[in-house]
């Protein structure tokens, strides 16, 4: 066979060089892109200069030159050279002080987003007065701490405006004086509450209480509003961020969060092409870190607020990052509040559930979390697959629980009803995830049992839901079913009590929107307690057969380490003490199946998770048939017939159905 030897070990070699070649293909296609951009560079100077559409005196719509080599600020031209097109939107924009300056910096809180003039405010309405901050230096951070009063209108919720004075160390900062020089200051407002729209919140009552008060005094209850319910809400930290080193940069192609917080220069000025010009440093607004579970709600009744502001310098990057996340999650809440759906099925909540994570979690535990959830979702992806090829190569029912399953099924529909009847922002991810689990044990149930559909005389549904066996039970299998049945006997005896028990309490205690609703929250209140029994009846078929071999043992491996990194979760993740204590009844399950991993050993007579036997009856019939007809055979095609057998390894295909 050296062909085939050559073969085998020339298919890796193969293999080397088709990844030596699409390796060589990469390096070969970033060699072009990198020579092509060079070559561009030299012949349109480094891509300096471009060409915008603007209108003329006349009207008519002309292409004109743009170049990034904006001169500095105080050099700007007094007039356009000739030929030049002013443009009302400039094309690129510079930074009209250098990265290194010292500024000043004053904040002051008022009802009305009109500046007034600085000599004439009040001392408690100053709540940020620093001198010579230095932009881009990593180490400069300012703090000021105080209280405010609110104003009447902002209690009636008017807007809390901070105008914000900047400018050079010295400058005059009140753009009020008739000194005031925009080439050396600049001022800008921008609100201190914020408006965010109330979740809908549907009634409920308790179904029980039906009495006559109730009922007038549901009549003259007024109409249900039918747009959001908006709240006027303040946060007492305020982060402020100059972002140097932003260079020059293209305007009308910025991202619009950058555009939000740039302020242009307000005179108009252009460089001699008319169609570039500056802006001032770029103050951010921090509100990344203000969650709406911090703020106060302002109404007559809030008099005074603390304040903090704190003043530093932070990344582009950084910058860019934060303020894109902020604005989509806010975007995302307010278009929720309207009753419109985002693409997630999200209403901009989840966000700021990860900010709260961020913000009240240990560190290092966090960094443990993040990796443990990484190994949640492989686990959880391995644990799939090995379930489905369990199911795929299972021969037989020995040791399957079919009402296992199928309880598995009702309560997986269960659960994705509550999440539908509950849940108004579920994320539609979640909603397909537990859809497709419905769909896997819909189709374990067929791989076990044939689903049928069957007539149903003398019934009130004159057709039935039939589950009949692919074949004829084996003695094993009978015992199977037997002891499915005696385990779910027993789980009713326990179960049923606990379900009226817990439908009768709900009933009187808690309050429900309707019927269906009070059904739905009841069973799966159910679930979430005591679903973790549906695992007791192949426990229980485990113990009667003295067996685990039929059992998933990959799969179960996965599932339980999954239990574990649940545990982990149950620390890290703020809930009531029960739902922390509930999140432990798996381990119960997994400790008593190691238990009975180590209590029935390996019998080779007994099918394995695969429903192959190690001396199956059938098996051993047809190798006593292999040996008659060897024995019948001429010695030399006996030979002939054990090479071939060796070489092509139809012996070891054989052998692999025993358990070693």
């Amino acid at each position: 066979m050296p062909e085939a030897n050559a073969a085998a070990g020339g298919q890796p070699a193969r293999q080397e060089e088709q990844g030596q070649s699409l390796f060589m293909k990469i390096a070969q296609g970033l060699a072009m892109y990198m020579a092509m951009q060079f070559v561009m560079k030299q012949f349109t100077g480094g891509g300096q200069t471009t060409t915008a559409s603007v209108k003329g005196a006349d009207g008519q719509v002309v292409q004109v030159a743009t170049s990034k080599n904006i001169p500095p600020y105080h050099e700007r031209p007094t007039r356009l050279d000739e030929g030049a097109v002013y443009n009302q939107i400039p094309q690129f924009v510079a930074p009209i002080w250098p990265d290194d300056s010292a500024l000043d910096i004053v904040v002051t809180v008022s009802p009305s987003f009109v500046p007034t003039p600085l000599k004439n405010i009040p001392e408690e309405s100053i709540v940020f007065d620093e001198k010579k901050f230095k932009i881009g230096n990593w180490t400069d951070a300012r703090v000021a701490e105080g209280t405010i009063t609110i104003p009447k209108a902002v209690q009636q919720n008017g807007t809390l405006w901070g105008h914000f004075y900047i400018g050079l160390t010295g400058a005059l900062l009140d753009p009020t004086q008739p000194d005031y020089d925009p080439a050396s200051a600049y001022h800008f407002v921008y609100p201190l509450t914020q408006y965010i729209a109330k979740k809908k919140e549907f009634k409920t009552r308790n179904l029980l209480a039906s009495t006559p008060e109730a009922e007038e005094a549901e009549v003259e209850e007024v109409p249900e509003q039918t747009g959001p319910i908006i709240a006027n809400y303040y946060h007492p930290n305020i982060s402020l961020s100059f972002i140097p080193g932003s260079g020059t940069i293209n305007f009308p192609q910025s991202h619009p969060v950058v555009r939000h917080f740039m302020r242009l220069e307000p005179t108009g000025a252009r460089d001699a092409s008319g169609q570039n010009s500056w802006y001032y440093p770029i103050l951010f607004v921090n509100t990344f870190w203000q969650l709406k579970a911090h703020m106060t709600v302002l109404n007559e009744t809030v008099k005074t607020l603390p304040i903090r502001i704190d003043l530093n310098n932070m990344a582009d990057w950084k910058f860019k990052l934060m303020s894109s996340i902020e604005m989509n999650s806010k975007e995302q809440a307010r278009q929720a509040a309207f009753g419109h759906s985002s693409p997630g099925g999200g209403d901009g909540s989840e966000i700021e559930m990860i900010k709260e994570i961020f913000m009240d979690t240990n560190p290092i535990l966090l960094s443990i979390t993040i990796v443990v959830s990484i190994l949640h979702m492989i686990l959880e992806t391995l644990a799939f697959g090995s379930d489905i090829a369990h199911y795929r190569k299972k021969k037989d029912n020995v040791g399957i629980s079919v009402r296992s399953i199928l309880a598995n099924v009702f309560m997986q529909t269960v659960i994705f009803l509550y999440l539908i009847d509950q849940s108004q922002n579920t994320s539609w991810m979640i909603l397909g995830t537990q859809g497709v689990g419905i769909l896997i044990e819909l189709w374990k149930v067929t791989t076990v049992v044939n689903v049928r559909v069957r007539p149903a005389p003398g019934s009130i549904i004159p057709y039935r839901i039939s589950f009949e066996d692919k074949h004829k039970l084996s003695a094993t299998e009978e015992k199977t079913k037997e002891y499915d049945e005696i385990a779910f006997k027993y789980m009713y005896w326990a179960g049923v009590p606990l379900l009226l028990a817990y439908a009768v309490y709900s009933l009187f205690y808690d309050t429900h929107k309707s019927w269906y609703s009070y059904i739905i929250a009841t069973l799966v209140g159910s679930v979430y307690a005591y679903g973790f029994l549906m695992m007791v009846p192949s426990l229980y078929i485990n113990y009667r057969l003295k067996s685990v071999a039929h059992m998933p043992g990959k799969a179960m491996m996965y599932k339980f380490l999954n239990t574990f990194i649940d545990d982990l979760f149950a620390f890290t993740i703020k809930m009531p003490f029960l739902h922390r204590l509930a999140t432990f009844r798996d381990d119960v399950i997994f400790f008593i199946y190691l238990y009975q991993r180590w209590a029935y050993k390996i019998d080779y007579t007994r099918v394995n998770e695969f429903g192959q036997g190690g001396d199956d009856e059938e098996e051993e019939k047809k190798k006593e048939d292999e040996k008659k007809e060897t024995k019948a055979l001429p010695e030399n095609e006996t030979t002939v017939g054990q090479t071939a057998v060796k070489a092509t390894g139809a012996d070891a295909t054989v052998k692999a159905t025993k358990r070693k």
